[in-house]
């Protein structure tokens, strides 16, 4: 069984986050607090961490970052904050997705179950590698590769750069790019799109401002280098 771990300090949304990610199937942990979630996430190596923006004793995303430090485990921020600017920062840090309160506990699992078919699929899936230029994807390992360099990136993060180099040239509306995500192709969601992109572009891009593997289509969407 997959294991989440739900970090937020309300009992009652703990409560039903947990109860219905039960009943889906999930071994679930939650934590109230951030050293509480950090503590958990160290010693249960959670599969997936809903994680809370509002937390008590310190912000979520000061968790996030504190996560993503030492792990790349699944990430989705779960936040009553209404400024996009908010969620936007929390996909900045490396999270997979995000959902607003109040949330219906249905969307929840199934993102949830959306951002880990994800990790899945690309460790079950056959040895492949995708390359482009000096750019090399090895999909079953989830390993990126430009000329001798690694790159660290989110399940989210490669499975979005792997759509786009498996079609080099091929120009990706960010609706196709959800798509490609299992997301619901709400407008609200397509912001995160150009996030994750730009994620991308800061650790893969000698210079994120002239990017050379991911390039804008204005006023359409992206495409990869051509191969």
């Amino acid at each position: 069984m997959k294991r989440v771990l739900v970090v937020d300090d309300e009992p009652n949304i703990a409560r039903v986050a947990r109860d219905y990610l039960e009943r889906a199937g999930f071994v679930v942990t939650v934590a109230p607090d951030g050293r509480a979630a950090i503590a958990a996430a160290r010693a249960e190596r959670p599969d997936l961490v809903v994680l809370d923006l509002g937390l008590p004793d310190t912000d979520g995303l000061d968790v996030a970052r504190t996560l993503r430090k030492s792990s790349n485990v699944p990430l989705i921020i779960l936040t009553a904050r209404g400024e996009e600017s908010d969620r936007i920062v929390g996909l900045e840090l490396g999270a997979d997705d995000y959902v607003t309160k109040p949330f219906s506990p249905k969307e929840l699992v199934a993102r949830v179950r959306a951002v880990l078919r994800r990790v899945d699929a690309t460790a079950a899936g056959p040895s492949e590698l995708i390359r482009a230029a000096d750019l090399t994807l090895d999909v079953t390992r989830m390993r990126v590769r430009v000329g001798e360099r690694d790159i660290e990136l989110t399940s989210t993060e490669f499975t979005l750069l792997a759509a786009l180099v498996r079609e080099p040239g091929r120009v990706f509306t960010r609706a196709q790019l959800l798509d490609t995500l299992h997301g619901v192709a709400f407008e609200s969601y397509e912001r995160a799109i150009d996030t994750h992109v730009k994620n991308i572009r800061r650790k893969l891009e000698p210079d994120p401002r002239h990017p050379r593997y991911l390039l804008t289509v204005y006023g359409v969407g992206y495409r990869s280098i051509d191969a």
